[in-house]
């Protein structure tokens, strides 16, 4: 006759006392450091001879208070603009990715072409992409010229969109050539292989590289404001200009870390479920 409840051993009541013990102290270790060190910096800062006026030149509530609605309509902007420059990169940067990976004489033109384009703009510093779409462009004077807002989207797309190609390619590639192999003996073409085959395993295993850049995408929308859109650093900046404090600045930097935390933590949740997923846990 079995039973169906499970009386742990003493020596296993033990050890997950000695677990739980260990726990305890290790949190009370990280939490005792963490403050200890807080404090040293606070004092350490707080106690520098200009600390007064560094205060009153950065950290003024009043003028915070004053320009956070204005730095707020202009973070919306940045906010629009990345998810839609973060869509047009990975979309780009897929379509990129699968032209380089294209076998056969007749696709080298494409495949030099694919790269060529990354080497370009993984080369160009992004702001200098920048100033010749947002005020070189423009001097053309073309019909139908998109406002200068769609152009330094654009730049944003072509930059990323070259970093996000050979992370996709990246993911392609590590697909096992067998599997291509298999596919194909099924009787897919190398379209429906692509697609139904490489493609959902390459973008899972290169899932956490690509939220990265996304999280680098975030920050970098911020630069649009060279071009003269009123996002939330030009926001700050006319802040700034108009008290000659820099309190604005420091606020539309916390308003910027405060949207990435969202995107760092789901990058962050990926990455360790991808990492259990391949020690199979």
């Amino acid at each position: 006759m079995t039973t169906l409840g499970h009386t742990p051993s003493a020596v296993q009541r033990q050890r997950a006392a000695y677990r739980r013990r260990q726990t305890i102290q290790s949190v009370l270790v990280a939490a005792s450091s963490t403050a200890a060190l807080g404090t040293l910096l606070v004092v350490a800062v707080t106690g520098a001879p200009g600390w007064e006026r560094v205060r009153a030149s950065f950290l003024d509530p009043a003028i915070a208070r004053d320009a956070l609605p204005t730095v707020l309509t202009g973070l919306w902007l940045n906010v629009r603009l990345l998810v839609c420059c973060a869509a047009g990169a990975l979309l780009l940067g897929l379509l990129i990715a699968v032209l380089r990976t294209l076998r056969g004489p007749v696709f080298f033109p494409v495949r030099a072409l694919a790269a060529g384009y990354t080497y370009t703009f993984r080369g160009l510093p992004l702001i200098i992409v920048l100033y010749v779409l947002t005020l070189g462009v423009p001097g053309l004077r073309l019909q139908g010229m998109p406002s200068v807002l769609v152009l330094g989207g654009a730049a944003l797309v072509l930059t990323y969109g070259g970093y996000l190609a050979e992370v996709f390619r990246a993911g392609i590639e590590s697909v096992h050539p067998s599997q291509l192999a298999a596919a194909r003996s099924l009787g897919l073409t190398h379209r429906q292989t692509m697609r139904h085959v490489v493609l959902p395993q390459a973008v899972r295993r290169v899932a956490p590289p690509l939220l990265n850049d996304v999280v680098a995408l975030q920050k970098d929308v911020g630069l649009v404001s060279l071009a003269g859109p009123i996002d939330a650093v030009r926001a700050a900046q006319i802040a700034t200009a108009e008290t000659f404090n820099y309190t604005p600045y420091i606020l539309a930097g916390v308003l910027f870390v405060l949207l990435a935390i969202p995107l760092i933590a789901v990058t962050d949740w990926v990455t360790l479920r991808a990492a259990r997923r391949q020690s199979g846990g």
